[in-house]
């Protein structure tokens, strides 16, 4: 898919509400920016379709980006044309407020087509932000090979699943997605946190976490100054090991993964 240089042409969709994208993109564009092959053109949302027509590989970390009927029919044939999508943390997130007067604030209507089918999942709900720990489903696979279980505190996804999936990490949760009108679990079973999904010829990759908020994220909930600086799973290093092998992954098609 690459040119006849070499050159290899990504999209790094980065943008949505309640989280901090101007450092999720830095830390991105940082990342692949020792890749020198790679060209990546930047977007806030999905209507970037020339750019998404002409990509090699796609990224994504956006929350509640939903896009239109003609934005899923283009990222369903990107990934079904041989595309590889690193989709991060809310690209899943279809959400909105309830009606006045409901016992939840927020629903997750099925606003998004067919594209749950194709990335494998759309989110539902999430509880408190609290550590949780992640555990390794395949120990064989290259993405996370040789990385022991860690913990870290970020948004612990519940989501619908549209399978088959390949897990490869998971965590594991019972309880309410307070504030969400869905998301909540009395079953306990493995959520996945990392898992692969073919469509076609091509490959998604899904990725739950990454959250990161700044002081002044949450203006539109009526909450000028958090007070603090959330960075969640960036800061440790097993989450770091895994993004940089997926992000070869979604470059080269190959993944030649360094110790953990």
């Amino acid at each position: 898919m690459s040119g006849p240089s070499g050159r290899i042409d990504a999209v790094l969709v980065c943008g949505g509400q309640w989280h901090d994208f101007d450092y999720a993109r830095l830390q991105l564009l940082s990342a692949l920016a020792d890749y020198e092959h790679v060209r990546t053109r930047v977007f806030e949302n999905y209507d970037c379709l020339e750019a998404i027509d002409s990509a090699d590989l796609l990224i994504t970390y956006t929350c509640n980006v939903v896009p239109d009927v003609g934005q899923q029919q283009a990222l369903i044939d990107f990934v079904g044309r041989g595309g590889r999508w690193l989709a991060l943390h809310g690209t899943n997130a279809a959400i909105e407020p309830t009606a006045p007067g409901s016992p939840s604030k927020y629903v997750t209507p099925r606003s998004m087509g067919d594209l749950p089918a194709v990335i494998g999942s759309q989110f539902l709900g999430h509880p408190p932000i609290a550590p949780y720990l992640v555990e390794i489903t395949d120990p064989d696979h290259p993405f996370v090979a040789d990385v022991e279980p860690f913990e870290v505190t970020d948004e612990l996804y519940i989501s619908e699943l549209h399978p088959p999936i390949q897990v490869l990490a998971h965590t594991r949760f019972v309880g309410a997605s307070t504030g969400f009108e869905e998301g909540h679990t009395s079953v306990d079973e493995p959520r996945p946190v990392l898992y692969l999904k073919d469509h076609g010829d091509g490959t998604v990759c899904y990725f739950t976490l990454g959250h990161c908020r700044g002081r002044f994220d949450v203006q539109d909930l009526g909450i000028d100054d958090l007070g603090k600086v959330d960075r969640g799973s960036w800061v440790v290093p097993q989450f770091d090991t895994i993004l940089a092998r997926c992000l070869e992954w979604a470059i080269t098609g190959l993944i030649s993964p360094e110790p953990a």
